[in-house]
């Protein structure tokens, strides 16, 4: 039900854009993404895996954003896309095994506005997600018949609204915003999230295919009390930085797990990873 009132919600909004701007230039399923991701936000789809520096675990994320159509407005650029994307939690054993400890998936739609004005643009980026989460059978001792460390699985999930307006000067971008979560499981979670960052990428006067980076993000969650969730970038960007491209890049993580299952659990990390851009 909700995923079909979400259905309905982005159709009707592309209509209104349609109807309301037939007299603008309309491109559907453009090549690049009109709002580029927050680099150090531990929520945005991206595919590739970080292996934690002080554990056996690492961390996979499959999935992807689009644009489904850009338009012109005044003097800016309108996007809506949509999202779909997980990431999952592994163990590392021996045999080259990865046991799939818990997973968590996120889908929805996005909307963007975007003002470029000399070496300056602002704009923002607003999502309508679900995400859910899952044990899943790495999670079970299959000798014992018992669930890890005495952890059984639970329901989680949200539905959320998400508002991040943002600043841009050159490679230096500002944001900040809020999320409001309209439905979560379990009920005891408070619905205000509030988030504030920055992302810079270093132009390199020698090459355009070769973009060191560093990205900052500090995510204010709320479930018994106000608590923060602090996430580190620091990376090398080998391709085109609003293109396809490959990085290498060191996280550091402190704060909430990033694992519905494990939502309440307090957790610290560094870890090295690769992504890809597509």
């Amino acid at each position: 039900m909700k995923i079909k009132l979400m259905k309905n919600y982005l159709l009707l909004f592309l209509f209104l854009i349609v109807q309301h701007n037939s007299a603008q230039k309309v491109i559907f399923f453009p090549s690049a993404l009109n709002i580029k991701p927050f680099t150090a936000n531990t929520l945005e789809a991206n595919l590739g895996f970080q292996f934690k520096l002080n554990s056996n675990e690492l961390l996979l994320n499959i999935g992807n954003s689009i644009d489904v159509l850009h338009f012109n407005c005044g003097n800016g650029n309108i996007s809506v896309g949509a999202d779909l994307f997980t990431w999952t939690l592994l163990r590392k054993e021996d045999n080259f095994h990865f046991p799939v400890d818990a997973v968590d998936y996120q889908f929805g739609i996005n909307f963007g506005y975007i003002n470029n004005w000399k070496s300056f643009s602002y704009g923002f980026r607003g999502r309508i997600s679900h995400i859910s989460a899952h044990f899943v059978d790495g999670h079970y001792e299959g000798v014992l018949k018992i669930w890890r460390d005495g952890l059984n699985p639970r329901v989680y999930s949200r539905e959320f609204v998400e508002l991040l307006p943002f600043i841009k000067y050159r490679g230096l971008r500002f944001y900040a915003g809020f999320t409001y979560l309209f439905n979560v499981d379990p009920s005891s979670i408070k619905k205000d999230n509030y988030q504030l960052g920055f992302d810079y990428y270093f132009k390199n006067r020698f090459t355009k295919y070769f973009t060191p980076y560093i990205g900052y993000d500090l995510r204010i969650v709320h479930l018994d009390e106000y608590s923060g969730n602090n996430s580190f970038v620091l990376g090398i960007k080998f391709g085109k930085v609003e293109g396809r491209g490959l990085s290498l890049q060191y996280n550091y993580y402190s704060g909430k797990s990033l694992h519905g299952e494990y939502f309440n659990y307090t957790e610290k990390f560094s870890s090295l990873g690769l992504k890809l851009d597509l």
